[in-house]
């Protein structure tokens, strides 16, 4: 149990002095900590809301399974309608982020910022088949929001693995690499599954990936800054995701190869059951 604060004259005292003249400092100071607290729980608040709603942009597009097409006008809807939000939350968020506050809250917003710039440039990527710039990538965050080179380029880092994803997915249903159309047989007609040597997202990705691995962190702000930290972590997974396309690439083009149309497996311990036959790419 706490005593009671008394006087030196020992009646109770309220522990405040309203003749101090430090009173007003201190008051002041509390005023602006508790404003500092309120706009930092918002903006954290803000930025998770903005981080779930780009995840679900996100999902949306991988439906799409071609590149340098008109999005499909269902998932445009749904995107629009989550763009709308997000633009009303940034707007609701320029006047917490405008001049220093934008430096002294940026680590609380830069997460949903990133998410959003990996939609951004995913469906960029996915009506051009090319890669957003930082202007253009500005020009779509509303409210006067700054977009960092920072959260730019870790935003492109993520876009990475989403291309992953559509790459591979759209290798498993369609048979061939997105941006191109494969190589025709000359003898059969048929689709061989060999790219025909135009630019596909793998020749995208390893570009993007030759890019990164020169990206200079050690010097200016980088190096032990928040930047150089985090581009560690994200080049093994970048990495990783575009080792995962080639090597899909490989197996669809060898495996492809080595099992003409119409190949049956032989298994002897099946009897009579007869298979059906198993298509090439």
């Amino acid at each position: 149990m706490a005593g009671i604060k008394r006087s030196h004259d020992g009646k109770r005292s309220n522990g405040i002095d309203s003749s101090s003249p430090f009173m007003s400092m201190f008051e002041t100071f509390r005023n602006e900590l508790d404003e500092h607290h309120d706009r930092r729980e918002r903006i954290i608040k803000a930025s998770r809301d903005i981080t779930a709603m780009s995840k679900k942009m996100i999902f949306s597009l991988q439906r799409i399974r071609q590149l340098n097409q008109e999005i499909p006008t269902p998932v445009l809807a749904e995107n629009s309608e989550r763009s709308s939000k997000i633009a009303s939350l940034f707007c609701s968020l320029s006047p917490d982020l405008q001049n220093l506050k934008s430096w002294r809250y940026q680590r609380q917003i830069s997460g949903g910022i990133q998410e959003f710039m990996e939609a951004v440039s995913f469906q960029h990527y996915l009506e051009t088949q090319r890669l957003i710039t930082y202007e253009e990538a500005s020009y779509s965050i509303p409210g006067g929001v700054q977009l960092t080179e920072d959260d730019y380029v870790l935003g492109i880092f993520d876009l990475v693995g989403e291309l992953m994803r559509f790459a591979i997915t759209a290798m498993a249903t369609s048979g061939y690499l997105p941006g191109d159309v494969p190589d025709t047989d000359t003898h059969t007609g048929a689709e061989s599954g060999i790219p025909s040597g135009k630019a596909t997202i793998l020749t995208d990705l390893r570009s993007l990936r030759t890019y990164f691995e020169s990206l200079d962190t050690t010097s200016g702000t980088g190096g032990g800054s928040a930047l150089g930290r985090d581009v560690e972590k994200k080049m093994g997974v970048m990495k990783t995701c575009v080792e995962k396309v080639e090597n899909s690439v490989y197996g669809m083009i060898i495996r492809g190869r080595e099992r003409p149309k119409g190949w049956i497996p032989d298994l002897a311990d099946d009897g009579e059951i007869r298979r059906e036959p198993v298509e090439s790419y």
